[in-house]
């Protein structure tokens, strides 16, 4: 936020928030032309004024003087602004206005002119070390799209919208990764790693939230790292992989469940073979033993009866 002074200085009252305006101006290529005429007169009145009368000298004099000082105050307030950049119009610390359209303009030559790049800026966060919702050390980078909307804010708001915008958002990036875990583990819930297109919408609100008074918006938010600390990234990965083979054993023993069941049911509808309490457990048990082994399993041949 601008402070009083700031806000003195830029010619609105204390704590009224500057917004952009379009400063006034004119033609520059016509003023410039203008301009080499009137000093090229004025050198050719002050050349007159040699082997003339004293009075006629004083007068020529005072005309070439003149018209000197006004070809050089038209071209003093020439002011080229390039594609991709505006020109903030400061005269005698009160803002004036900001120039955007491109080419050569004119304005007051005793103002002051700010460069203001409005650019897209592609902007990368400083990898930071914080802990997650859940206490875990991980490190995280975001890169930042962003441009100037407002100049006025830009430049009486904050010291320097650049290194304000940098501040902001690594601050936002700490705070984004403080506030949701690297992984829910299937507990539901946003995460880090699992939520990136919702968690960077989140970033994105709140990082534009915080450069708004600096006359800044936020294009994109993009995380461009995201990991475990190097001091548990071994212990993370190794519980990754254990819930990996929890959820593959779980999705094999469903699966094995599925087909005894529909076996046991053929045969039952088919009348193939009748099977009791007991020799219903031993033929599930032999069937869960097949389908849910890793290695291959070795046929035995009952050459006896089924009950032998």
């Amino acid at each position: 936020m601008a402070s009083d002074a700031s806000g003195q200085q830029a010619g609105g009252p204390a704590g009224q928030q500057l917004a952009e305006q379009a400063a006034s101006s004119r033609p520059g290529l016509q003023v410039l032309a203008l301009s080499i005429v009137v000093l090229i007169a004025g050198i050719a009145v002050l050349s007159q004024a040699g082997g003339k009368q004293h009075a006629a000298v004083v007068a020529l004099a005072a005309i070439g003087a003149v018209l000197l000082v006004v070809g050089v105050l038209g071209l003093a307030g020439l002011t080229p602004v390039v594609p991709g950049k505006a020109r903030v119009v400061q005269l005698f610390g009160r803002y004036r206005g900001t120039i955007r359209e491109s080419g050569l303009q004119w304005v007051n030559p005793f103002t002051r002119r700010i460069s203001v790049s409005t650019r897209i800026r592609n902007q990368e966060t400083a990898q930071a070390k914080v802990n997650d919702a859940d206490g875990n050390p991980i490190e995280i980078a975001a890169v930042v799209v962003w441009q100037v909307s407002d100049t006025a804010k830009a430049t009486y708001a904050v010291d320097n919208y650049v290194e304000f915008v940098t501040i902001q958002a690594e601050t936002a990036v700490r705070h984004t990764a403080g506030s949701y875990p690297y992984d829910n583990r299937g507990r539901g819930g946003l995460s880090l790693r699992d939520n990136a297109d919702d968690i960077t919408q989140r970033l994105s609100a709140e990082l534009t939230d915080r450069v708004r008074s600096a006359g800044v918006d936020v294009i994109e938010t993009r995380l461009t790292r995201l990991s475990y600390a190097p001091e548990i990234a071994q212990a993370m990965l190794r519980q990754q992989q254990a819930d990996a083979v929890v959820g593959a054993r779980q999705r094999i023993v469903e699966g094995a469940v599925g087909m005894v069941q529909l076996a046991l049911r053929r045969l039952e509808e088919e009348g193939v073979v009748e099977l009791d309490e007991e020799r219903r457990a031993a033929m599930v048990s032999n069937l869960l033993v097949v389908l849910c082994s890793e290695q291959a399993t070795q046929q035995v041949v009952n050459t006896g009866s089924l009950y032998q």
